[in-house]
């Protein structure tokens, strides 16, 4: 559903002010994900392509099966009850900035009523970070393994107690890198990275790796693999591997940065593929690019209930308090009229000149 070589200003907002002159009210971003979900014409998600009706509200009828249908039905935005300016101003804020942005600094930048529903949303997003049928690296690539989490006494290296390993793959172009990959494992024996290897990395590649002794039977006869030895090389491990140490590195500082290392380990897969969104894009002269690549993504990806999205549901309590009679329940929207310089309503200063 690509469209190719999407240009700024005419398939993306190229800025935060053009954000906001596409985007002022929910019509116009569900006629954007519409265009987006059915670039050449509706297509009936039960029948395929039929002659079919669209109504005021933006929902079209099959006259084949008499279906009625909507841009964001069958997608990480069926029935939410979170305005789409609030969906659309938090995927800007999500991808404009390299550092992404929190369920807390989401929460107060839009005002949403929780930081449970704001989380809960670049959860969503964070789904479609990871594109289906996506291109697995290639040529040259360095593979090794890092632990994220926070200090804990005890075993350090590969069995550190209280940290998550992690496999990490990016793709080495000359003296510079390219595309990565990060996955959650849970140990690293040849049947693991095995594993990582073939669902990541293009068979007949060159895997480049330390001396650790999973590495030899994990390529097999599928790739070429190249191994560097740090102890007794002279060398140190982010010297003879740049590349992985350059990411791990990263990813650590993100963390404990935007998130302020509070990622639990059953979440912890779906941060690092927002990373490896917003890393294997950094390149994008235009930010908005992102945007619309995520929002692309958005509508191909499938819906999830908030309970698939927490790690341990059963772990949560049972019954939830009833909220209080001025809880704002529901998000507002960010669309509305014009106001009229409401900052000079009550100001005792002198009045306006009129011509």
């Amino acid at each position: 559903m690509s469209r190719g070589s999407p240009r700024a200003g005419s398939d993306y907002p190229a800025s935060y002010g053009d954000l906001l002159a596409w985007f002022p009210d929910d019509a116009a971003c569900l006629d954007y994900l519409d265009w987006l979900r059915w670039p050449d014409g509706f297509v009936c998600p039960r029948c395929g392509p039929a002659v079919a009706w669209r109504y005021g509200d933006g929902r079209w009828f099959c006259s084949s099966c008499a279906r009625r249908a909507s841009a964001t039905a069958g997608t990480i935005f069926h029935g939410t009850r979170t305005p789409l300016t609030v969906w659309f101003a938090a995927a800007w804020q999500m991808t404009s900035e390299k550092n992404g942005i929190s369920a807390l600094g989401l929460k107060r930048q839009l005002g949403i009523g929780s930081e449970q529903t704001a989380w809960a949303m670049l959860h969503r997003y964070r789904t479609a970070m990871v594109r289906r049928g996506r291109d697995r690296l290639s040529g040259s690539v360095e593979v090794d393994e890092t632990m994220l989490g926070g200090p804990e006494p005890g075993k350090p290296g590969r069995g550190a107690l209280g940290k998550t390993l992690v496999e990490v793959g990016i793709e080495r172009t000359g003296r510079s890198f390219g595309r990565c990959r990060l996955q959650v494992i849970e140990d690293a024996s040849a049947e693991v990275l095995r594993r990582f290897l073939l669902d990541h990395v293009e068979p007949g590649s060159t895997v480049v790796s330390d001396g650790w002794g999973s590495y030899p039977s994990a390529c097999g006869d599928d790739y070429l693999h190249e191994r560097y030895v740090v102890s007794g090389s002279g060398s140190k491990a982010h010297e003879l591997l740049p590349g992985v140490h350059l990411v791990a590195s990263l990813a650590k500082r993100w963390l404990m940065g935007t998130h302020q290392g509070g990622v639990k380990p059953g979440h912890l897969q779906a941060y690092l593929d927002e990373f490896s969104f917003r890393f294997n894009r950094r390149r994008s002269r235009a930010r908005g690019m992102l945007f619309y690549r995520l929002l692309e993504q958005s509508v191909d990806a499938e819906p999830r209930t908030y309970r698939s999205l927490v790690a341990n549901p059963g772990a949560a309590r049972k019954t939830m308090p009833v909220p209080p009679p001025d809880k704002r329940v529901r998000c507002d929207s960010l669309a509305g009229p014009p106001l009229d310089r409401p900052w000079r309503k009550g100001s005792p200063g002198q009045p306006l000149l009129q011509h």
